[in-house]
């Protein structure tokens, strides 16, 4: 019997993107935990950490022993976030299934995130792409701040595209679209998703976007009305980009999800359970998190009637 495709394809990342903001230590186990627990509902893809330098994002200094320690569920592929050639070589030492390369389209952005100009960045991503697809690794490559840059300001839209057709030339598998400090709009979000979707299948794009000014969920609408169907998201709301000043987190997994069940969209996942996992975040990471449906409940969890009007009915 052939399984019927979701309407929309919602990545975690809440594990690498979601944590490594996080200026409390999250145990490792607690990691595992939580990678263990978005595995057994489902998720077809989790981004489980970075293999960065640990003074940089001290956060996710545990990326081996995390990748060591989980179970790893058939049908989910496990990625880890890469910067360069030496986060490739350890995360495929590591067993990723697929590394998540990034660039950012402002070169001041890239400087600053990963401390490389793009053309080093992007003779990296070449050898990166060979060495992984030898090891049987698929690559995603990331064009972060796509949608604008904190430093230098909105990107133009042909050279977003032109990183794209770069990125493909070198041999990645997946692009990803990522708005990095919540820049985006709906209207530039549909006229780039648009464009890429010239140059790649819907089933190899993902868009990542922040809901650092309250348009996560409408861009990411925005973006699906005019075709694309992968996205990345963050449970509880976490995240944020340690090099971007002002950024705070990604869209909400539950609250995409329930807006995808309110309007008919299949995810796969399934929202009580993924309110569940988020009301645990809390005590995770010392601190409530962003998300509203997990404290709101679902729109149709009625409540009993006040005491005084039942005792009249």
């Amino acid at each position: 019997m052939r399984i019927a495709l979701p309407d929309i394809t919602i990545q975690e990342v809440a594990p690498r993107d979601g944590l490594q903001i996080e200026q409390e230590w999250v145990e490792t186990s607690d990691k595992i935990r939580l990678i263990n627990s978005l595995s057994a509902i489902g998720f077809s893809r989790i981004e489980v950490s970075s293999f960065v330098s640990p003074t940089v994002v001290p956060s996710l200094r545990d990326a081996t022993e995390v990748f060591a320690g989980i179970a790893r569920r058939p049908g989910t592929i496990y990625t880890a976030l890469i910067p360069n050639r030496r986060g490739a070589e350890l995360a495929l030492t590591a067993r990723a299934d697929e590394l998540n390369f990034v660039m950012s389209a402002s070169e001041a952005h890239n400087r600053a995130n990963m401390n490389m100009t793009h053309a080093r960045s992007l003779a990296s991503l070449a050898e990166i792409a060979k060495s992984a697809h030898e090891a049987g690794a698929l690559v995603n490559a990331t064009v972060a701040t796509a949608f604008g840059c904190p430093f230098e300001g909105g990107q133009p839209l042909e050279k977003v595209l032109e990183i794209v057709r770069r990125y493909l030339n070198l041999g990645a598998d997946g692009i990803t679209l990522a708005d990095t400090t919540g820049m985006a709009n709906p209207k530039q979000v549909s006229q780039l998703v648009s464009e890429t979707l010239k140059l790649i299948p819907a089933d190899k794009l993902t868009l990542h976007f922040h809901n650092t000014r309250g348009l996560g969920l409408v861009n990411a609408m925005a973006a699906y009305d005019v075709g694309a169907r992968r996205f990345d998201a963050a449970l509880g709301g976490l995240g944020g980009c340690p090099f971007a000043p002002g950024a705070t987190g990604n869209v909400c997994t539950e609250d995409f999800v329930n807006l995808c069940d309110e309007i008919g969209l299949t995810t796969g996942l399934e929202l009580q359970r993924l309110i569940e996992l988020s009301r645990w975040l809390p005590k995770l990471v010392g601190h409530e998190v962003s998300g509203q449906i997990a404290k709101a409940g679902r729109p149709l969890d009625l409540h009993p009637l006040p005491e005084r009007l039942q005792s009249s009915a």
